[in-house]
């Protein structure tokens, strides 16, 4: 079992930049893919970003490509994920996600366990 926290949401002017944070408890950490997804009200889950096990091998949505970062620390069992120029369209609940798999995979089915989720808010 793994539990999945994240912080670092909020309200932010178009333009500007935020850094989630997932912390993660529970199996080894290193052993997990570990994801990036939203979702505003009324669209489904989107995935932005993901992360292999050593943190060498990322992918992006073409939305976030050139503006969020993921990483993650291995020894602090976390994952970030940087957002710069932020658009009003990124207005959204931030999800990290985590997949007993070495293998990336940008289906959120693919996914066996979920954070709550922090809300990113950008306004114009």
């Amino acid at each position: 079992q793994v539990q999945l926290v994240e912080s670092g949401g909020g309200l932010v002017q178009a333009g500007g930049s935020l850094r989630l944070s997932c912390a993660a408890s529970g199996r080894p950490f290193s052993s997990y893919v570990m994801g990036w997804f939203r979702q505003a009200p009324g669209k489904e889950r989107e995935f932005i970003t993901a992360v292999n096990w050593s943190g060498r091998l990322t992918y992006y949505a073409d939305s976030v490509k050139g503006r969020f970062t993921i990483s993650r620390d291995n020894v602090k069992n976390t994952v970030y994920l940087q957002m710069n120029s932020l658009k009003v369209e990124d207005t959204a609940n931030y999800l990290c996600a985590a997949r007993k798999s070495r293998v990336v995979h940008t289906d959120p089915f693919g996914y066996d366990y979920w954070g709550q989720g922090t809300q990113v808010t950008v306004s114009s």
